[in-house]
């Protein structure tokens, strides 16, 4: 093991096992070019070499100091020496071209975002703007719920073009509006608009928190106009569409709106599930497909809400020695399972499923018993006892069955069915995921 090797080994007992494993393990030390004043360790692309470089090059350094007594230099880099030659330094760094940039998380690229219907259509245009800055879709507005991936877009987006060698400037507006009023307060305008006006592309997120912000709308509008003029990349997301952004003057509301508005919707099943078999890709966390489909099915649209939902598994998993089974996991998130649950009524369940299984509401609460009334009421039944507080006894009283042993035979029946017909599960599923989501979409 050389003195790379073992300086990243030392630092993996100072951070978290996910940040080890996704980027530092994946650092290869240079000896051929590192001296004892220089430490050159070469990264798998640009995104991993500057966060780790940005985060960690002053601990490494100073791993390096008490591995040698020497506090060498230390330079991550995404190039690769070429086989059957040894580069110079020089030549390495020429390599790797990268522009200026606020942080950007390295990990929030095009190729980590799970493309589905919900969202493809911001995704295709933040890829078109990433790939043609300030010609087409100039700004792109993206707009939706909390939790769906439009920070990852938009940081995909400032990843990309740091590549070509853009000055990149990602903020949010809160950010945006303390460096102003500091600014004012300190009398160094100059350099605040220096920083703004003087970028290839500017990347605000939560631009709704503008509303009512006369002296920032009014910075941002002079902003906006100066970049534009120049043809520079706006990118811009909300939690709301522009005309819904309260307290927004209408000359700010009408550049937001003169580029692109792209919404990102909730996503369906099938993405939430590719969203968590691709965390866990990248995490090294193993989850098998029932507890996967678990998490996707209740655990709601928030996607940050969800990746912790697995790095909570994997945590309490290692702590704990124990293997993540089923019951594992509906223990582990038995607190949050219980607080979605709370809200949702069996009303709810009855409308979705009377709507998606062209059924009347009327009819799965009546005694009807032709088949498809009976397995849309065996469905309700089950999404009841598994997405509400309600016991079986309450259930048994919403249908005016004699007692909670008939609600026991229906969820017996369907669980009997569920074993033996695939299709039959996947509904199931779908379905919940429909309620958890009609729920939600209420609240905003």
């Amino acid at each position: 093991m050389n003195i790379g090797q073992k300086v990243l080994k030392e630092l993996e007992k100072e951070i978290s096992v996910n940040e080890y494993r996704r980027y530092i393990q994946r650092l290869e030390y240079d000896t051929e070019l590192s001296r004892s004043d220089i430490a050159i360790f070469r990264a798998p692309n640009i995104f991993t070499a500057k966060w780790v470089e940005t985060k960690y090059s002053k601990s490494i350094a100073h791993l390096f100091e008490l591995e040698n007594g020497i506090k060498p230099k230390v330079e991550i880099t995404a190039s690769k020496r070429k086989e059957g030659s040894l580069l110079s330094h020089k030549n390495m760094q020429k390599e790797s071209k990268s522009g200026k940039s606020t942080h950007l998380n390295p990990s929030f690229t095009f190729d980590s975002f799970v493309v589905g219907s919900s969202n493809q259509f911001a995704y295709t245009t933040a890829r078109s703007v990433a790939e043609k800055p300030g010609i087409q879709y100039n700004p792109l507005f993206i707009y939706g719920g909390v939790g769906l991936g439009k920070t990852h877009l938009l940081q995909a987006i400032g990843n990309y073009r740091t590549q070509f060698g853009d000055t990149v400037i990602y903020t949010t507006l809160e950010q945006f509006m303390n460096k102003f009023i500091s600014s004012l307060q300190s009398r160094t305008m100059d350099r605040f608009r220096d920083t703004f006006r003087h970028c290839d592309l500017l990347l605000i997120d939560d631009i709704q928190f503008l509303s009512r912000k006369e002296q920032t709308q009014e910075e941002l509008f002079h902003t906006f106009n100066e970049l534009h003029s120049l043809n520079r990349q706006i990118v811009l997301t909300s939690d709301r569409a522009p005309k819904k952004i309260a307290g927004l003057v209408d000359r700010l509301r009408s550049r937001f709106e003169m580029g692109l508005t792209a919404d990102i919707q909730p996503p369906e099943l099938e993405t939430k599930i590719a969203i968590i078999q691709k965390k866990c890709e990248l995490d090294g966390i193993r989850l098998d497909r029932d507890i996967i489909n678990f998490i996707a099915t209740h655990m709601g649209d928030n996607i940050r809400e969800i990746e912790g939902t697995i790095i909570k598994l994997n945590a309490m998993s290692t702590m704990l020695n124990q293997e993540i089974t089923p019951e594992f996991a509906k223990n582990a998130v038995r607190d949050q399972l219980k607080e979605k649950q709370e809200n949702i009524t069996i009303d709810d369940i009855v409308g979705i499923v009377a709507r998606e299984l062209n059924v009347k509401p009327s009819d799965i609460k009546s005694k009807k018993r032709n088949k498809n009334v009976v397995n849309a009421r065996r469905i309700v039944i089950y999404l009841a006892r598994n997405l509400t507080p309600n016991s079986m006894p309450q259930i048994a009283l919403y249908f005016g069955m004699k007692d909670h042993t008939a609600v026991s035979k229906n969820m017996k029946k369907i669980n009997e069915i569920v074993e033996n017909d695939e299709n039959f599960k996947v509904l199931l599923e779908e379905l919940s995921n429909k309620v958890g989501s009609s729920h939600r979409k209420s609240d905003i």
